[in-house]
Parts: structure tokens; sequence; C-alpha cells
């Protein structure tokens, strides 16, 4: 496992100016957070910029994290013929001309991106300007954004190996991706987390998890099997993103039961992981990091709504060292629960999910990235 690399000496001409770039969705956002916090705490005088995409979740994450973000009109390319893609055009060209006006306004030093529609526009401007750039890949298939903007880019951080399939070999640095700090570790607090959901320890919990925005499969499937799981004495902390939550809430309310824990948002992942005996997941590259860490064996259910179906590809990345268990959004109504139920009787299979999941864990991801940012800065100066 890799250690905390040391502090590079800060620029001492001025102050470290930052721009970060990222959105769209929690496997993009939380990320970044997590690297500017650590950027934060080696440099305390460094002044951070977020750029992101109106009207998308970042608007509403970043700030509440302490930072400010300034958000481009920018949307993404739909890939069937629609209108959509008429005003795409004409929204990349506004975002690229706001884009120019804050990297002028700011003069950023450098230039990080994490994904998300508001990347590719603000890191072609710093490019073009001789501003270096870095971007991280959180997935094991790379995006349409971070290849194109890999040429220009001085540093490309991955979190899997063999990305050399996407990105030039000799800019590549494997940090693996930033998490939450507060599952780091999570000793000594399952009690702390049986109190907390109002759980019982006597009996096996599933933690099931949509990501940040929730997956439709994934709580229809809990829905449709909450007999199921009641008959076996399951209980589950049932995180169905806001849109769900109502009717999920409505249907547990039916069966009068204190098995099943309804969330709109788990605000507190570290006692849900540490108290949870299986997590069924999607795929996103966030989550799986998140799963290598806390060492918990899965169930992933890959969307196949997002972008070269990236999700079955990190998933692909646990299934084939045997450290998780895949089933195929298609068959979820059926086979989900019944799986998750055949999992946690197996304690020998969860065992051996729990010891390969590990191999994959990079603990120190911001600060990896943190101090490649620094370094950049510092090539440029000297």
């Amino acid at each position: 496992m890799t250690q905390q690399q040391n502090l590079p000496e800060s620029p001492e001409k001025k102050p470290l100016k930052v721009i970060i770039s990222a959105g769209g969705t929690g496997g993009h956002i939380f990320p970044a957070i997590s690297v500017a916090n650590e950027l934060k705490r080696l440099v305390p005088d460094v002044q951070i910029l977020f750029v992101g995409a109106l009207g998308r979740m970042e608007m509403e994450k970043v700030p509440a994290a302490g930072y400010e973000i300034i958000g481009l009109p920018v949307a993404g390319f739909q890939r069937r013929f629609t209108f959509k893609n008429v005003t795409f055009v004409f929204k990349l060209i506004s975002s690229i001309r706001k884009a120019k006006r804050i990297v002028r306004e700011f003069k950023p030093d450098v230039v990080a991106g994490f994904g998300g529609y508001a990347s590719g526009p603000t890191l072609r401007v710093a490019a073009k300007k001789n501003i270096p750039t870095l971007i991280q890949e959180q997935n094991s298939y790379a995006g349409m954004t971070n290849k194109l903007l890999a040429k220009n880019a001085l540093k490309i951080c991955v979190a899997y190996d063999e990305m050399d399939r996407f990105f030039p070999k000799e800019k590549i640095i494997v940090t693996g991706n930033p998490v939450r700090q507060d599952i780091v570790s999570l000793d000594n607090k399952k009690e702390q987390g049986l109190m907390y959901f109002g759980l019982q320890a006597n009996h096996k919990i599933i933690l099931v998890v949509g990501g940040s925005l929730g997956a439709r499969t994934i709580n229809e499937s809990i829905t449709k099997n909450l007999d199921l799981l009641i008959k076996n004495n399951i209980q589950v902390i049932w995180q169905t993103g806001k849109t769900y939550f109502e009717t999920a809430k409505s249907e547990v309310i039916k069966r009068n039961t204190r098995l099943i824990h309804v969330l709109d948002f788990v605000s507190r992942m570290d006692f849900a992981y540490a108290v949870s005996d299986i997590v069924i997941s999607r795929a996103g590259a966030s989550t799986v990091s998140e799963l290598t860490l806390v060492r918990k064996p899965s169930i992933l259910v890959p969307s196949p709504n997002v972008a070269e179906d990236h999700q079955t590809k990190n998933a692909m990345a646990l299934i084939k060292i045997n450290a998780a268990m895949m089933v195929e959004d298609k068959n979820a109504h059926t086979d989900l629960v019944r799986a998750a139920i055949d999992l946690l009787n197996d304690e020998f299979r969860m065992n051996v999910y729990k010891e390969n999941v590990a191999k994959m864990a990079v603990k120190n991801s911001a600060n990896l990235i943190a101090n490649e940012i620094i370094k950049l800065v510092n090539n440029k100066r000297d």
C-alpha cells in the first residue's frame, strides 16, 4: 500500500491558485472535494475555484463543502439524434466563452478536471493558455471527454491498471479514487452504527445504495422482494434517492416491519458500511473505490444508462479477481435479492470477496493527486 507522500514545498512567489472542474454525479464531485480539502491541508493559503454545470448537483454540493463555484451552461451530447444536440452546440460555445472569462479573471496556476460536462470547456481553455492541466479518470474505461483532454494534460491520475489503452503511458500515475475520509477507518464504529440506524446485532444487514441520485432498477427490485427479505429476518439500510423515497416508505409502512430502514440519502456512510454484512450497489467508480477500502462483499448492478457502459467495466475489474459478484440490470427484479440472501448464507464466499477486494485499495488517493497538482505548479515556476 502506498505511503502518504511528504508535501512538496509550497510556491512562495504568490499564493497557489487552482481551478477544479467536476460535476454531474457524486462520483465526480466528491473526489474533487476530497482533493480540494487535501490541497487546503497541504497549502493553507491556496485559493480554489470550482467550475461546474448550471443546474447540476455540484451547484449545491460544492458550496455546502465550503467552496465557491461558477456554473457553465454546458450540457451533455446525446448519442441519438435529438433537438437537444442543436442547443448543445450553442451551449458549448457559450460555455467556452464563459470559461475563457473565468480563467482570465481568476488566473489559475493549474486546472484539474474530475469529469462532468464542465471539464471539457474549462480544461480546453486552460491548455490553450499554456496553463498546466491534470485530469482524473475514475473509471476502468476512460470517458470520451478525458480521452480528448488527455492530449494536452500533463498528468493523468487513474484508479485502475492498464489505462495506457486510453492514455499516453508516460503521463499516467495510479492514484486510486479519493473517497470520503470518514470511511477510511471503520474501527469501533459498528456499535455506533447499530444505534444510529436502530438495528439489531443478531440479524444480518444489507446496505442498498443506488449512488447519489438513486437507482430505479435496484429500488424496484427491493420493493418486489420486501416480503422475502422480511421472511428471512434480514435487516436493510435502503438508500432510495429522493425520487423513490416516498414510494419505498409507503411500501415499508404497509408491512409494519422494523427490519427495513428507508432513507433518501445516507449521511453517515461510515456507520452504514460498518454495520453492513454485504452491499448492493451500482458500479460507479467512487462506490467501487469505497468498497475496496471498507472490505465489503458486494453485489454490483451496473447501470446500463452510462457512456461506454463503464459501470459494467468497473464491475468486471472486481469480478475477474473474484472480489464481488454482478447481477445485470435486466435480471435484477428476479435475481438480485435471492442472490443477496444466498451470499449472506455463504460465509466462505463472503470472506473470499473481503480478502480480494482489499487488494485493490489505495488509501491516500486525495494526497497523491493533491501532490501532483502542486508539483505541476512548482515545475512551471522553477
